[in-house]
């Protein structure tokens, strides 16, 4: 029995040692993901954006030892965490029930808008890894996707900068999509499941895809809603090809190259897969998707104590033209789209 004591002893004090030096970083880390979500919750406004920000102002104590391993824990694997637990919102029945024709529209518009950026970002002065970075948050789901992605591209010394002006850049301009793309749809006299169809395929963020589709119709909502949640399920493969992609074609600078295939994105896919078969009841729906938004709360909140202000000024503003540029050619390719459709 000693003996056995003296094998686990080691085990036990890695346990402890990881715990006690990753504790006070994720705490903090919660602490300012829950500051966020009360500000948001009294005052309006996007969570994700609150947590970055309020992040952002405890970047001083982001060096010391003391918080650093949990907070790059917190931005890591929590992150991670959040993404996976996505797939409890989307079940195959939805994606199948918009029909081949918008299924493979959304797809092409996702997929265009990545090489877009793809294409544009060395034009801009900015790296090709900035372009996938940023489109890719336009193109599928807003913060969630710029994080997910994120995670799978090669880390750099302008890492966590450029994820985080994804996320500010791409939150904004959602907003702004938010309460101008109801009003061209109006222009251009779109029928509610039309309507629908451009918010839910061309807007950036979840929330705001919501806000704008419901501030139209029932309708419109259930629809944009759905269209949504396509753009959410391609997630899987967009990160998936990019992780491939970045091992084969992309340099690390002073990183290593991303996991084959990322275990968070094989657990996205079983819980879908779960979802579709009617195996996760409703109840634990709602709870993996509280679960997430917490998750990914807490991760962009880790993300923002990493961000000095001052490197996320450097960005730039061509950085600034690619993003609009990005959001206004999905923009215009699903306007076209469902007007000649």
């Amino acid at each position: 029995m000693s003996e056995q004591r003296l094998a686990e002893r080691p085990r036990r004090e890695r346990v402890r040692d990881w715990f006690t030096g990753n504790a006070p970083g994720v705490l903090l880390s919660i602490t300012v993901g829950m500051a966020a979500t009360f500000v948001s919750n009294v005052y309006g406004g996007p969570t994700v954006l609150f947590a970055l920000l309020l992040g952002m102002a405890f970047n001083f104590i982001s060096a010391e030892s003391r918080f650093a391993p949990g907070v790059a824990l917190s931005s890591r694997s929590i992150l991670r965490i959040g993404v996976a637990l996505l797939g409890g919102r989307i079940t195959l029945e939805q994606i199948v029930g918009l029909g081949w024709q918008t299924m493979v529209g959304v797809a092409c518009a996702v997929t265009l808008t990545i090489l877009f950026g793809l294409v544009c970002a060395p034009l801009a002065g900015m790296q090709r890894r900035f372009g996938v970075l940023t489109a890719g948050a336009v193109a599928i789901c807003g913060a969630s996707a710029a994080a997910a992605i994120a995670a799978v591209l090669p880390r750099s010394l302008r890492h966590d900068r450029d994820t985080a002006f994804a996320i500010i850049g791409v939150t904004a301009l959602s907003t702004l999509a938010m309460v101008l793309y109801p009003l061209i749809a109006a222009l251009f006299h779109f029928t509610h499941a039309q309507t629908g169809v451009f918010l839910g395929g061309t807007i950036h963020d979840v929330a705001q895809v919501v806000g704008a589709g419901y501030s139209v119709s029932q309708e419109s909502g259930d629809v944009a809603t759905i269209i949504k949640l396509l753009r959410v399920a391609l997630l899987v493969p967009a990160v998936l090809v990019i992780a491939l992609l970045s091992r084969r074609t992309d340099i690390p600078e002073g990183g290593r190259p991303p996991a084959l295939i990322p275990l968070f994105l094989v657990a996205f896919i079983a819980i879908v897969v779960l979802n579709s078969v009617h195996l996760i009841p409703p109840s634990v729906q709602g709870a993996l998707g509280d679960a997430s938004r917490w998750c990914i709360v807490v991760a962009i909140a880790a993300l923002g104590i990493k961000t000095s202000l001052v490197a996320l000024g450097h960005v730039g503003p061509r950085a600034i033209a690619l993003m609009v540029a990005e959001t206004i050619f999905i923009g215009l390719f699903v306007l076209v789209l469902v007007h000649v459709g």
